[in-house]
């Protein structure tokens, strides 16, 4: 077991890091957003305009090429949108499974199969785009079901529509009622949306100018969730 003395840095983890589950954590959201907004842009721009998170998208551009009997071009678009609900169903087997572990917490194992994930993707060359965009839909799909509240708030991680229109609600009910909790809640959205943007401005840059492998930048920012959520136990332990 690591110890660790206590001092200026038990200290310090305790101004740095929210009482809160970590897991749900503003902090956490900030990077679990960042790289799921890259993840969608890399895809998209590296990997044949496939979205891996916004399946809507995809479900448009394949009903589309369906209905106009490009049956090759609308596989491509369905086949991802699969992966992401298989995604869905193994996150949901990995909770059920190791839910009560105590050595490393189930989403944080979730967290480490996605970046091996992406770590692989970044490997795979462009003629191997569809079997790149289906591991990334996959593992974005087992992130949002993974992670789905921040500060007690719903919200998803991976994608902005549902986000938006939480966000939206509460501000009106802000101007509403006056309450603060509601501007509070409002602005987690927000935030999150704006934090998806960036992640998203920065993997469509990185993805035109570096190619297929910036995915692992992906993968870097999941790491910091990671280690979040272990500084996290260590703070409970020196209590």
């Amino acid at each position: 077991m690591i110890q660790v003395k206590k001092g200026k840095f038990t200290g310090w983890m305790t101004q740095v890091l929210p009482e809160k589950q970590m897991s749900e954590a503003f902090i956490n959201s900030i990077f679990l957003a960042m790289s799921g907004g890259f993840q969608d842009a890399y895809t998209y721009f590296t990997r044949d305009k496939v979205f891996s998170n916004a399946q809507t998208g995809n479900v448009v551009l394949m009903s589309q090429h369906f209905m106009m009997g490009e049956w090759k071009d609308g596989l491509k678009y369905l086949l991802p949108l699969l992966a992401f609900a298989f995604g869905v169903l193994a996150a949901e087997r990995i909770q059920a499974q190791f839910r009560f572990a105590r050595r490393l917490h189930w989403r944080q194992g979730i967290l480490l199969l996605e970046i091996a994930i992406l770590l692989i993707v970044g490997f795979l060359p462009q003629t191997l785009n569809m079997t790149a965009t289906i591991l990334v839909s996959f593992s974005c799909a087992m992130q949002v079901q993974a992670f789905r509240k921040v500060d007690g708030y719903s919200y998803a991680s991976t994608m902005c529509i549902g986000n938006l229109r939480s966000g939206t609600a509460s501000l009106s009910m802000y101007f509403r009622e006056r309450r603060p909790e509601f501007l509070k809640q409002a602005l987690y959205y927000f935030g999150i949306i704006l934090f998806f943007a960036l992640g998203a401005g920065a993997g469509g840059n990185l993805s035109v100018r570096y190619g297929v492998h910036v995915i692992w930048v992906s993968g870097g920012l999941l790491m910091v969730s990671v280690l979040l959520m272990f500084l996290e136990k260590l703070r409970v332990w020196n209590r």
